[in-house]
Parts: structure tokens; sequence; C-alpha cells
């Protein structure tokens, strides 16, 4: 039951984007879909990705990209009937490398803010997450009141270019702030204690806590803030923008979505594939 939902899904998405192909623009011979010219003509879907934010996308020992987005991304190039390549680049490289034409689209944990919309289009949200702390069972322990976080005696990690370091910017402006390259580096710097806490989507926090049981981290659960997470795509393609949410529409109607969420949140196995 679940093959035949997949096949009627893909066939759909084939025929919405064999109509795409057909349709005119405002000008005789111009292309409905520049981004999707250029993915078919190539034959492959190039999605940019940072390959370290579990269970969302991940890269195991022998080099492989998965999670729940590469799951995604593979749904969308067996749609278009072409081969799936990821470009893995750190997260504040992501956007820059979006908009300079070298990858089609981005999925890797991309909160929608406005500040990013200026700039490119998102569909989705295909996923909700939040902020949370990172930190040790003894830090928490030390902390008295919130005015102890909020000061120049307190190091926060925050990954760069991320929400998570704007909400340390803005939530507590006092707080000596580490911007980081990648969430596995900002997680060593918790660990070894050479900073006092990593502010990140509780995802990645929660993961922490399985990866590295015996290191005496903590996290707060409930997440602190709404972070929608969508696809970024370029700003002037609204037909490959439409495609998409059509495509997110169908996984949403099918159950696929939801499978794929509860695959990759309850089923940790996937932490043995890991580095």
């Amino acid at each position: 039951m679940k093959r035949t939902s997949i096949i009627i899904l893909l066939v759909l998405a084939m025929g919405l984007l064999s109509a795409c192909a057909h349709m005119t623009g405002p000008k005789a011979g111009a292309s409905a879909s520049p981004v999707i010219d250029q993915i078919v003509k190539r034959g492959e879907l190039i999605v940019g990705t940072s390959g370290d934010m579990p269970p969302l996308n991940m890269t195991t020992k022998e080099g492989e990209i998965i999670g729940m987005e590469p799951d995604l991304a593979r749904y969308m190039a067996d749609a278009m009937g072409v081969t799936l390549r990821f470009e893995r680049m750190p997260f504040a490289e992501l956007l820059p490398a979006l908009e300079a034409g070298k990858v089609d689209m981005v999925m890797s944990g991309m909160t929608i803010i406005p500040e990013r919309n200026l700039k490119v289009a998102f569909v989705g949200p295909y996923f909700i997450s939040g902020k949370a702390f990172l930190t040790k069972a003894k830090t928490i322990a030390s902390v008295k009141d919130a005015s102890d976080i909020n000061s120049p005696d307190f190091t926060l990690a925050a990954l760069q270019g991320s929400t998570s370091q704007l909400f340390a910017e803005k939530a507590l402006p006092r707080a000596y702030l580490v911007a980081t390259k990648g969430y596995d580096e900002a997680v060593d710097l918790v660990i070894q204690g050479k900073v006092d806490a990593l502010v990140a989507d509780y995802l990645i926090c929660l993961v922490s806590l399985l990866r590295h049981p015996y290191e005496d981290l903590v996290s707060v659960i409930t997440p602190l803030t709404y972070e929608p997470i969508g696809i970024a795509v370029p700003a002037n393609d609204p037909l490959l923008v439409n495609w998409l949410e059509n495509i997110l529409t169908m996984l949403k109607g099918s159950g696929e979505l939801e499978d794929l969420e509860d695959h990759w949140l309850e089923d940790p196995s996937w932490l043995n594939k890991l580095p």
C-alpha cells in the first residue's frame, strides 16, 4: 500500500513537472522555470546542505548524507526524473551558494525568517523546530537566575549565520558569543568546557545528549522559540516554488511526510552510522 502511494505521488509530481515544461512565460520563448530547465537539462538536482544537523541531515562514517531532508530531496529528484547530488558546505555559505547558482536549492534545517526571505524564496515549512540550550549539569547548577546567563562572564556558542546566533545576540546581548562553522565543533566546545552552553535547535541538543551519554550534558527540552524550517530556492522562479509547494502538499496529504518525520525522530538506529 505504501509503495503504491509513493508511485502515485511520483506520477502526479512528474505530471506537474511536464505541465511546467510546456508553459510559456510572458515573453515568447521565455522559460517558465529557468531552474527546472537547468535541472532537467543537466539531469541532476543539486541540493546544498551542511550535513551536520541530525536527524534532519547528517554525514555517515562512509561520507553518505542521510536524514529526513535527504529523503525529501530524493522524492523531488525522482519526481523530476533526475539524479540527486548534495553539495556539503558550512551553514553560513549555503545561501550565498544558492544566490550564486552553485546549488539549485538548500535543505539544511534552515528557518524561514524575513531577513533571508528578502533575498531568496522559501517553500514550507516541512518541519517545526525551536531553540534550546545544551550545557553541562554543573553549569546549570551554578546559574542562580537569568542575569547569570546574560553576563560577560557567560560564554555561548552558536552556529555562524544561523537563527541561533541571532537569538543569542538579541536575547542575551551581554553574554560572550562564539560563532562556529559546524555543530560538531560547537558541541565539542561545550564538552571541553570552553563555552558554558550551546544555543541550537532543540533537535540538535537532544541528539547531542544521545551521542554523548557520558559527558554530563543536559538540555532544555521545551523549545524556546518557534522555528519553521523550509526549502530555500532562487527568488526569480515562482513556478519552481509552486511545483515544490505541490510536492509538499502531496507528501503531507499522503502521510509520507509524517512517516519520514516518525522514522528519523523515533528510531535512533542511525546514530550507529555517525562518526
